[in-house]
């Protein structure tokens, strides 16, 4: 039986333990600041970037790896008769994983590319779970199997406070962010099939926050909750409050609190936070 390597790319939450103890590969995205290109998670962390996009002149702009670079990954990975399965961020949000496609054409290994349709905690699910049943020698189909299990099982949930940087990038016209900012529009969102959907938006905190209160009562209802991620563009104090609120409600489901990766905070703004979870 040929050997499954897991590849992924610097958008995934991934702690360094994990990487290592599981043997996954990441491949950095890029974030370019004031004509400054960063590797992220080489040339730039994560906890400076927040203060490095706000003193700059123009938002960030991020951008997949170079094609070359994955096909240079999976020629090496390949090199002793192993397979790679490489998981990446939604289409929707990345030219990534087209990026993975064209690689693995070019490759000389068997490369099999998964849009996880998700981001940051969401994709890593999907990796973690591919990551564990490799190690431990399973077949190519088991793992994908396991992979689109896990897509079909989970949520994710971003809260967008301010809309600057969706305005900046273009997702929305300047007037309608002007007005949502006079008005202190607050907009909780799904990632659906790799696209956004509403969930709740109004004035301040306090239609999230029902919304919030909604969430939890509804999990406490819900069997075999696998894992719950919270992420955070810049207020670490908040999402820990978060984190412990529903960790009281679900003290036997595993939690953690992460910054995000400069790729997400880039669009979704000061103050952003996700909320993701899985079940089985």
């Amino acid at each position: 039986m040929k050997k499954i390597k897991i590849v992924t790319d610097s958008s995934a939450e991934l702690g360094s333990d994990e990487i290592e103890s599981l043997g996954i590969h990441v491949l950095p995205l890029t974030v370019m600041i004031d004509d400054v290109l960063y590797t992220d998670g080489v040339t730039i962390k994560k906890e400076d970037f927040m203060g490095m996009m706000a003193e700059a002149k123009d938002l960030p702009k991020t951008s997949q790896p170079p094609i070359g670079y994955f096909v240079e990954l999976y020629d090496e990975l390949g090199a002793d008769g192993s397979e790679v399965i490489s998981i990446h961020m939604t289409e929707k949000l990345s030219g990534t994983v087209n990026a993975a496609h064209q690689a693995a054409q070019l490759s000389k290994t068997d490369v099999t590319v998964i849009d996880s349709d998700f981001t940051d905690r969401g994709l890593s699910f999907q990796v973690l779970e591919a990551a564990k049943l490799a190690q431990e020698g399973a077949d190519k189909e088991t793992i994908l199997k396991r992979i689109e299990h896990v897509k079909e099982h989970t949520k994710l949930y971003i809260c967008v406070v301010t809309l600057e940087n969706l305005v900046k990038g273009g997702r929305i016209g300047k007037l309608a962010g002007a007005l949502s900012s006079f008005l202190n529009i607050k907009v909780m969102m799904e990632l659906v099939n790799g696209q956004l959907e509403v969930c709740v938006r109004g004035r301040g905190m306090k239609p999230i926050n029902k919304w919030i209160a909604e969430l939890q009562e509804t999990l406490k209802n819900t069997p075999n909750l696998n894992a719950m991620s919270f992420s955070f563009a810049d207020d670490e104090v908040y999402l820990e409050n978060l984190k412990n609120e529903f960790q009281a409600i679900l003290p036997d489901t595993p939690m953690r609190v992460k910054l995000t990766s400069p790729i997400i905070s880039t669009h979704a703004g000061k103050g952003a936070f996700a909320i993701m979870y899985y079940t089985d």
